[in-house]
């Protein structure tokens, strides 16, 4: 996949660093050239720019860019305008960092896919949370296994665990679901909750919506994305 980058900080790099590791595309960028150079042997592509200058940014890649994460945390101004310029290019999927409520308020009006938060979650998570499709939360136990949330694949919605042989088939563990449900509040008024279903049993039907918490190896993982979730 391909990957712009803005803002080349500790987590901006840091997850720059770890999605080019993992053999994706990505382009690096940043107003000091300091952090450009200290990062040009370890991203793909680095480039020192400014991203509030429209015309600049409109040079990049961006039709053929998949994902752009907008990492900048020491000014929440240029994060913003950083932010709204991608927004208005009308790129694929645009990820930006908030740095607290007013923030995030800000970026939803915008219209961010996605808001990141650096201060509660890793580098290492958000690289492989974005580097694997369909993919809704990961925890990496070890560098070789790890256990993912992903989205239940259309061709198994009415199927069961065990019709479906995750572990014969997949080489992995259904660990439990995550079911989406209606509930009613003492006001009558209608809300959608996460349910987690505990251990999840072999005769449990799965659902459009559910999302599955699977285990296994990273490899075993991988390939079943790409098989299942495309």
């Amino acid at each position: 996949m391909k990957y712009i980058i803005i803002g080349l900080g500790n987590f901006g790099a840091s997850l720059a660093q770890k999605l080019t590791s993992q053999g994706n595309e990505v382009i690096g960028i940043d107003t000091s050239m300091a952090k450009v150079d200290a990062n040009k042997e370890k991203i793909s592509h680095t480039i020192c720019m400014d991203a509030t200058d429209e015309y600049t940014v409109s040079g990049l890649p961006l039709k053929e860019t998949d994902i752009i994460v907008v990492a900048i945390g020491e000014d929440q101004g240029t994060n913003v305008i950083v932010t709204a310029i991608f927004k208005n290019f009308e790129v694929k999927r645009l990820i930006s960092r908030a740095i607290n409520p007013l923030h995030e308020k800000i970026l939803q009006a915008i219209g961010v896919d996605e808001i990141l938060y650096p201060e509660e979650e890793s580098a290492e998570r958000w690289a492989k949370k974005l580097s694997l499709n369909n993919v809704v939360d990961s925890f990496e136990l070890s560098p070789d296994y790890s256990i993912i949330e992903a989205v239940v694949p259309k061709e198994y919605v009415g199927k069961t665990v065990r019709e479906i042989s995750f572990k014969s088939t997949f080489n992995l563990l259904v660990l439990t679901i995550i079911k989406k449900v209606e509930v009613k509040s003492i006001l009558g008024k209608t809300k959608t909750e996460t349910q987690i279903q505990g251990v999840a049993s072999a005769d449990l039907k799965l659902e459009a919506n559910d999302i599955l918490v699977l285990y296994g190896s990273n490899k075993d993982l991988k390939n079943f994305l790409k098989q299942k979730l495309r």
